[in-house]
């Protein structure tokens, strides 16, 4: 019976995150002008890689420096690659470049219609889970024409569902005409009904993948790619992003910078194509989910509620890059000479790499999910009847700093609840990584005898265990002369 209580209320805790919202937007704001570590994602497409091309510049985009800023992402979503050869010859480079830490690991490539989508990812931080073709690239000019992929990924040291992050990567149809944006709303419409929780089609399943699945329950998610969207009214951003029935797949847009993004200056430092002729739109996007977005366990460094900045690139609300637009390119070739972001070395690559058709990188980091320990038994021993006895619980976050850093673990946050007989203090408590353990005192009843036992449970944040019980016992001997 206690144990139902306590998971009563550990759902209560989790259904609270205003304080938690506010927090976080606070550590952004406090973080400005310090390097971002944790973990670091990115998308970007590669303009029709066929690996034998362009080595240099990717190495040079991905592991150069410049004034101690550089990409190095953790994981990568990739558009335009087209076959396993060019799969092999991108994980190569990205593992060959200067200061790679050499782990890099692509997830299975499924061959497409079209020119296709991969991740590949730091296997020193990651495992990946499952690999899913949520829906089939079709050669009709009445379809999608690319694979859209669903890649499930955990942190090392994670176990659970609420610890796992869905990364979806899509490559949407170009072009402004209706039959363009119909096109894209299908492939909007079949992301929006996986990350749903169902697969259940509208019409016909032949895009569908012979065994679809729909995005578990619990699951963090995200997507990034190519949308070739030029304005956020567009019917498939509205699928994506809107309020629906089911709003549990719903995705967010962490820079909150709706608009019409095609060649509006407003919009310049979010602009991803085409640095080697004119940067005038917003085409490549990272959209979360709300869990990643709430300032609550795996989360997104940054504060959602704020548009990005229209004056500078280094916004220090937000982690999200369109990695070197440094906002003095608008309608012209990505500026190389004076860039304030990447300098000339890394401008210049990009400017390369793009092929006179192509994107920028955009990435955003994140903060892994809490863990939490504490002792497992509270024992008071034998005590006097009505004497005061107290005894101290500590409670831990043991989020890997050492792998993912200090910023790179989100707070624990957490409540205590005590069975009768014994007392603990009430309460929301909140511990980072880095810190000492809090101390927590805990009361034992002594007004009447006998062996006493019980449970301190701890509902908290940390997916992996969000019901924590320690066990409290003691005895309660009559006083001598009573």
């Amino acid at each position: 019976m206690q144990y139902n209580t306590s998971l009563v209320m550990a759902q209560h805790f989790y259904s609270w995150r205003g304080w938690s919202r506010i927090a976080v937007g606070l550590v952004a704001v406090s973080l400005s002008g310090v390097a971002w570590s944790q973990v670091r994602v990115a998308t970007f497409n590669v303009t029709n890689y066929d690996g034998a091309d362009r080595l240099n510049e990717f190495r040079t985009i991905f592991y150069s420096s410049f004034q101690g800023r550089q990409l190095a992402p953790d994981v990568v979503l990739v558009q335009e690659v087209l076959s396993q050869t060019a799969v092999n010859a991108f994980r190569t480079m990205l593992n060959g470049a200067t200061g790679s830490p050499g782990d890099w690991v692509a997830a299975p490539y499924l061959n497409g219609t079209d020119s296709d989508g991969i991740l590949l990812y730091r296997s020193s931080r990651f495992t990946l889970v499952n690999t899913v073709r949520i829906a089939r690239g079709q050669s009709t000019t009445t379809d999608q024409p690319r694979d859209t992929m669903r890649y499930d990924l955990r942190p090392v040291g994670y176990t659970s569902a609420g610890a796992t992050i869905a990364m979806y990567n899509s490559h949407m149809k170009s072009g402004s005409t209706s039959a363009d944006q119909s096109r894209r709303l299908i492939e909007a419409q079949r992301i929006r009904l996986n990350s749903n929780g169902t697969d259940t089609p509208t019409g016909g399943t032949t895009s569908f993948d012979q065994s679809p699945n729909g995005l578990p329950a619990g699951y963090n998610f995200l997507i990034g790619g190519d949308f070739n969207i030029q304005t956020s009214s567009q019917a498939a951003y509205q699928e994506l992003v809107g309020s629906q029935v089911n709003n549990s797949g719903r995705f967010f847009d962490p820079i909150n910078t709706p608009g019409s993004w095609n060649n509006n200056i407003s919009f310049r430092f979010v602009h991803t194509q085409d640095p080697a002729t004119a940067m005038d739109d917003r085409l490549d996007f990272l959209l979360l989910g709300s869990s990643l977005v709430d300032g609550f366990g795996m989360d997104y460094i940054g504060n959602p509620s704020i548009p990005f900045s229209t004056s500078t690139w280094n916004d220090p609300n937000h982690s999200y890059r369109v990695w070197g637009n440094d906002g003095t390119s608008f309608n012209a070739a990505l500026n190389q000479s004076t860039n304030a972001m990447v300098g000339s070395t890394i401008a210049a690559a990009m400017v390369v790499a793009a092929e006179n058709t192509g994107h920028l990188p955009v990435y955003l980091d994140m903060r892994m999910p809490p863990k939490i320990s504490s002792s497992t038994l509270v024992d008071f021993g034998t005590v006097r009847r009505n004497s005061t006895q107290t005894r101290q619980v500590s409670v831990f976050n043991t989020g890997d700093t050492a792998l993912f850093g200090a910023n790179g673990i989100g707070s624990l946050r957490y409540q205590l609840t005590a069975s009768a007989g014994f007392s603990a203090p009430s309460g929301l408590f909140t511990r980072t990584a880095s810190a000492t353990p809090n101390t927590h005192t805990i009361q034992m009843d002594t007004t009447t005898p006998g062996l006493k036992t019980g449970t301190i449970t701890i509902g908290s944040n940390a997916p992996d265990e969000p019901i924590r019980v320690i066990l409290v016992r003691g005895r309660v001997t009559a006083q001598l002369g009573g």
